[in-house]
């Protein structure tokens, strides 16, 4: 990274508390994009919302949101502000939304892996971290997943279940994958953490979200650093 963003970095950290500065390295320390989510088509705000915040609280930076039918809504109440700590990626322009996103994960070098209580998989438990990095798909609350999204899909990843019910709630089950697969990254000797870049990047952004007038801020900084050459 250039020195001008270093230096950047650190006049907008000054605007800053040190605790909440402190908190920016600390999250970003523990921040990975060996996992990332996708989410097709959901069209209720609160579990749209829960996944958010679920992917913030397990560490997961990236969410892939494709819209077809249905506008992915984000519910303030719900999401307690975890969307402004994530990097959303929206796929919203055409008809093919679905196989953009999969063939963009792809060329990332991501295994796409559906989830699913219908397709014979394996579980959080056994999946094959140390094959590389995996996108998750979750699909709509009703049907879950459509079949082109199985068909698009490299591997497959199901909870068990016990009970009457066919499946759970997508906000639950994308609760207990992520964090099970939280869990063994950490005791992986995978190197599954952020890059000095992109955590560097990431500050940067979020420090821009985080001090009042950042935009000014940045334009004087940004002129008065070019008079001193």
């Amino acid at each position: 990274m250039d020195q001008y963003t270093l230096d950047l970095i650190s006049h907008l950290s000054a605007c800053v508390t040190d605790n909440r500065f402190s908190l920016f390295k600390k999250v970003l320390s523990e921040r990975t994009r060996y996992i990332t989510v996708l989410l097709e088509d959901i069209y209720q705000s609160h579990n749209a919302s829960a996944v958010l915040r679920t992917c913030d609280c397990t560490g997961i930076q990236d969410v892939h949101l494709v819209e077809q039918r249905n506008e992915f809504e984000i519910n303030p109440d719900v999401a307690l502000g975890a969307n402004q700590w994530l990097s959303l990626h929206y796929y919203q322009q055409g008809k093919d939304n679905l196989y953009n996103a999969v063939m963009a994960l792809k060329e990332q070098g991501y295994r796409i892996v559906a989830t699913s209580p219908h397709a014979e998989g394996t579980t959080p438990e056994s999946f094959d971290l140390e094959r590389g990095r995996a996108a998750l798909m979750f699909g709509t609350e009703l049907n879950g997943l459509t079949d082109q999204a199985l068909m698009l899909a490299d591997e497959f990843i199901q909870i068990p279940m016990v009970g009457f019910t066919e499946s759970y709630n997508i906000s639950v089950s994308a609760a207990i994958t992520l964090y099970t697969l939280r869990k063994r990254l950490e005791q992986s000797g995978t190197d599954w953490l952020l890059a000095e870049e992109e955590r560097l990047s990431l500050m940067l952004n979020w420090l821009r979200t985080s001090v009042k007038m950042s935009e000014q801020i940045e334009n004087q900084f940004r002129q008065d650093y070019g008079n001193t050459f």
